[in-house]
């Protein structure tokens, strides 16, 4: 029983997969089926997964689609984003011999795409063993991961060789790989997943004509605050911009109207078709149409920022070339946000002093704004194809 335990405390929640992660599972496939396994350890990598299962299954209806994830909260995501695309969605089993096992004979894949940086040394041996592929898909290694596994390469070395492919977001990952033991024969570069976004052509009319919108997108508790107050001060130097503000939760709504009236500022609703013509901000208080006004803005601030959120996803604006601002906290998407951020693409400032002056600079400077709309489109050129690489490595 204190093994159960241990086993509880190390996976957060009581029973949360206990039961899969001993490698209790059940797919109901038939002996013949076909499956592809594909992991994701939490919430970020099942997001960036979920356009490479939609293209698996659509690429090869025969074959049964496995998701599994590590963490609960990415099994939340799992279940309710995957529903009608996966076969079947459970938790990845603990790595030891007799889960392993267990897992590998119920779910009997036979081939296997781990993302990011999930190496687990027996399972990645128990695959080799069966002769199961076992690929490391959108692969990439932090710098302290970098140093602490480098210390160990000799253990690496030998894990390493149990994969068929190791495909890396970055010719940096790529050295990060072989320098700590993998074959370079078996290491390429693919891009990065979360990139393959589809960009789509939006027929919004909200009057935003003849003025630069700026979007503030999924603002939380405190950070409408910091928006409007530099919007105000923006405004008296920059006559033409409007702001759409959208909360992300919908039930913050009247709390915002309160903050802007306190402001002196006058606005509309997006559920009443107000428009820009005869507001200065509009409340974006209708669900689902955050992605695609991104379109039309100027540039945006992504919130969830300026607190602990960890931040959300920069690409829905700047996969239409449009600068993207966050305050510190961007945890979520740190492997994003250090690739934009070494470009104009995208900017993680930290204080709202920072915020205004460099909101300022995109207003005032056309030479650093097309600067910064150009390295968003080269950003995506650099990164995209990486979904079709994969497909074609399980078509080989």
């Amino acid at each position: 029983m204190p093994f159960v335990f241990a086993i509880r405390k190390l996976i957060g929640k009581p029973n949360a997969g206990l039961k899969e992660k001993f490698g209790f599972v059940n797919t109901h496939f038939n002996s013949g089926d076909d499956v592809i396994l594909l992991h994701g350890v939490s919430v970020g990598e099942v997001i960036a997964l979920l356009n490479l299962a939609k293209k698996i299954k659509e690429t090869f209806p025969d074959k049964k689609l496995v998701i599994t994830t590590g963490t609960k909260t990415g099994q939340e995501i799992a279940q309710k984003k995957y529903a009608g695309v996966a076969d079947f969605i459970t938790y990845f089993p603990f790595d030891i011999p007799i889960c392993v096992t267990r897992f590998l004979d119920n779910v009997k894949p036979s081939t296997v795409l781990i993302a990011e940086t999930e190496i687990w040394p027996y399972f990645a041996y128990a695959c080799s063993r069966r002769n199961i592929p076992i690929m490391i898909i959108n692969g990439r290694i932090s710098d302290s991961t970098f140093k602490s596994y480098e210390r160990v390469k000799f253990f690496f070395k030998k894990v390493l060789n149990y994969f068929s492919g190791i495909y890396t977001q970055s010719e940096d990952d790529k050295n990060k790989y072989i320098a700590i033991g993998a074959d370079n024969t078996k290491v390429e570069v693919m891009g990065n997943l979360k990139f393959d976004v589809k960009r789509e052509n939006h027929q919004i009319d909200i009057g935003q004509d003849d003025f630069r919108v700026i979007i503030a997108g999924s603002t939380h508790s405190g950070e409408d605050e910091i928006v409007l107050n530099t919007f105000k001060n923006l405004k008296n130097t920059h006559k033409d911009i409007k702001l759409l503000l959208a909360p992300r939760h919908p039930k913050r709504v009247p709390d915002v109207e309160v903050l802007i009236k306190n402001c002196g500022l006058n606005y509309g609703l997006r559920s009443k078709e107000d428009k820009f013509t005869d507001y200065d901000v509009i409340i974006l208080d209708t669900l689902g149409e955050l992605g695609k006004m991104y379109s039309i803005c100027y540039f945006a601030f992504i919130g969830g920022s300026f607190n602990k959120t960890g931040g959300h996803n920069p690409l829905e604006a700047s996969v239409y070339d449009k600068p993207v601002i966050s305050g510190p906290s961007v945890h979520n998407f740190k492997d994003i946000y250090g690739i934009l951020d070494k470009t104009n693409a995208g900017k993680v400032v930290k204080t709202t002093e920072e915020f205004e002056l460099y909101q300022d600079k995109l207003l005032s400077d056309q030479d650093f704004y097309k600067k910064a709309c150009n390295d968003c489109k080269s950003v995506f050129e650099a990164q995209q194809g990486a979904l079709n690489f994969v497909i074609s490595k399980l078509q080989k």
